[in-house]
């Protein structure tokens, strides 16, 4: 299965998405709803209203691609609407996500910087 990479920026359009929509649509929503690059090294992640199926556009070098999964049963948990229509995830949080977590209510441990031991 293809996966992206933890470290690998990913935006999550929060407002449902009609799944009828290619390429071309998905590229213009990320560039005039979300007012983001298209093109920029990152996935753009859009949901239905249903929440069983996802898309993924990504610009590959000469092309854009689209990931597509479709849930027979269950719904992904899409994150609670905050502040704007587009969230910021990790590679990592997104796995989750696909994995059909709840990413709003994991909470990892702190980092802590240290400057010197002792």
């Amino acid at each position: 299965m293809i996966r992206p990479d933890a470290g690998l920026r990913v935006y999550l359009c929060r407002e449902p998405v009609d799944m009828r929509k290619q390429i071309d649509g998905l590229a213009l929503l990320v560039q005039e709803a979300m007012e983001l690059n298209p093109f920029e090294e990152a996935v753009f992640v859009f949901g239905n209203r249903q929440r069983d199926k996802v898309k993924i556009l990504f610009w590959e070098r000469n092309g854009f691609v689209v990931w597509y999964k479709r849930l027979e049963k269950e719904r992904f948990k899409w994150p609670a609407r905050l502040d704007g229509d587009t969230l910021s995830l990790s590679g990592q949080e997104l796995n989750w996500l696909l994995d059909g977590y709840d990413i709003s209510a994991m909470q990892p441990h702190k980092a802590l910087n240290f400057q010197s031991v002792g």
